[in-house]
């Protein structure tokens, strides 16, 4: 059964960092591309950073140069490494394991820039 456990999420002001974790299980970790994606209140999911298995990553527009996404395969988990963040990041982040046309997504965790 797959099952991927994100953590990290907080309440921070403008400017701070935030690490997010999402601990996979039940899955071939190394096999899966993983990504990040969030959801303002009212507004669509939105894919916020993506690592393939190969390790190649991508960013939407708004978060480059601030976030930064990696893994570790032996730990079957993946990151977010979230700076200088803004009011605007302000959302439920979720991961995603995609392998082939099978997706797997946590149950989020909140995180809240406000000062």
């Amino acid at each position: 059964q797959v099952q991927l456990v994100e953590s990290g999420g907080g309440l921070v002001q403008p400017g701070e960092s935030l690490r997010l974790s999402c601990a996979a299980s039940g899955i071939t970790f190394s096999g899966y591309a993983m990504s990040w994606h969030r959801q303002a209140p009212g507004k669509q999911r939105e894919l916020v950073a993506s690592i393939t298995s190969a390790y190649s990553t991508s960013y939407a527009d708004p978060v480059k140069g601030r976030f930064t996404i990696f893994r570790d395969n032996v730990k079957k988990t993946a990151f977010l490494q979230m700076m200088s963040l803004k009011p605007e990041d302000t959302a439920v982040y979720y991961c995603k394991a995609t392998v082939g046309f099978t997706d797997a997504w946590g149950l989020g965790t909140q995180v809240t820039v406000s000062s």
